[in-house]
């Protein structure tokens, strides 16, 4: 999960997603609408008998707050809560398991604030089924050859593994960036992103208010999006004075035609 703000628990159930599943918490800064929801749901989840650990990564500066509050409301549950310190003015790897990397990325915003890429590791080469059989090779080299080995017969004939296998699923790769001011240096850093999600609180037409408070326009999230040839673009974080927010879209889209609107509720490939 990628921040928490209030009304996460309400969200969840809607998209049916279950709680059990949710192994770590990423939070960008330290602003209520990205955290308030954190303690309630922590405390949830002790209620429902949760007992595998919650791993929370979150601002370094909110760690003696976080520990004062799980103190203050949470210090009878009966499952784990780690918290990590994340240094939000560098770019490093803070996750990492068998399928993907978390790694964090500097952004500008009023506070100390961090966005997230989330890339999926390289998998296996996958099988032919129809070689194996034509070249008669035992079903004992399969993890072999999904590994990118060539396989020998008994004759010495070395038969190629790209004789044997097809190409692993190319790696799909999910940035976060949300809240920032616009950054020319961001799409350098998130080259070929399969999916980008950015901040649009503003458009071009208050973009006065996006340098005051330190967030982006539609169209910098879109140049954002070009400049790192990503191959989608998602707008979020919307301001409450847009009511209809077909303007950011279409404001963006003149940028970056591969955009959308995001909303709650929303479930999108990372294709």
């Amino acid at each position: 999960m990628i921040d928490c703000g209030e009304g996460t628990q309400a969200q969840v159930r809607r998209s049916h997603i279950n709680f059990s599943k949710l192994q770590a918490v990423f939070i960008s800064h330290i602003h209520g609408d990205h955290v308030f929801g954190l303690m309630g749901m922590i405390s949830t989840f002790g209620l429902q008998g949760r007992t595998a650990p919650l791993h929370v990564y979150a601002p370094e500066g909110y760690e003696s707050l976080f520990h004062a509050e799980m103190q203050m409301f949470c210090s009878t549950i009966d499952y784990e809560v780690f918290f990590h310190p994340v240094d939000t003015s560098v770019r490093q790897v803070i996750f990492e398991d068998r399928s993907l990397t978390v790694e964090t990325i500097p952004l500008k915003h009023r506070m100390p604030c961090a966005g997230f890429l989330f890339k999926e590791k390289q998998g296996e080469r996958h099988i032919n089924p129809k070689a194996l059989e034509f070249y008669n090779v035992p079903r004992s080299q399969i993890n072999n050859l999904r590994a990118g080995l060539d396989w020998t017969s008994p004759e010495g004939e070395v038969i190629p593994n790209d004789k044997l296998t097809t190409p692993p699923d190319p790696v799909r790769s999910y940035a976060y960036c949300s809240d920032t001011r616009y950054m020319q240096s961001l799409g350098k850093d998130l080259s070929g992103v399969t999916m980008l999600y950015h901040e649009a609180t503003y458009g071009e037409d208050m973009k006065d208010n996006a340098v005051k408070y330190m967030h982006s326009t539609a169209r910098e999230a879109a140049l954002t999006a070009k400049a790192a040839g990503a191959g989608k673009l998602l707008l979020g974080h919307y301001s409450q004075r847009y009511s209809d927010e077909k303007p950011l879209l279409n404001e963006a889209k003149q940028v970056f035609e591969n955009t959308l609107l995001s909303n709650e509720g929303m479930t999108i490939d990372v294709l």
